[in-house]
């Protein structure tokens, strides 16, 4: 019985519960996000391989951010 429910039917049951549960309005705005944060998620991929690339050549890619202040606390001997 339910081995007959996976499948294409499957799909559109989740569709019909989604437009009930979120609403019809709702649904381009949630295909937006979605796909925004594909994009991101791209993007921070292509990042991250760049980054990986230039540790593997001893480079170190140029930052907008600057490098962290060395701390000023002194450790004390004890």
């Amino acid at each position: 019985m339910l081995a007959d429910l996976f499948g294409a039917d499957l799909i559109w049951v989740v569709i019909i519960v989604a437009v009930l549960l979120i609403g019809g309005s709702q649904i381009p705005k949630l295909a937006r996000n979605l796909g925004s944060a594909k994009n991101q998620f791209e993007q921070g991929m292509k990042e991250g391989k760049a980054e990986d690339a230039n540790k593997a050549n001893g480079t170190s890619p140029a930052s907008d951010t600057p490098a962290p202040a060395p701390s000023e606390e002194k450790s004390q001997g004890g």
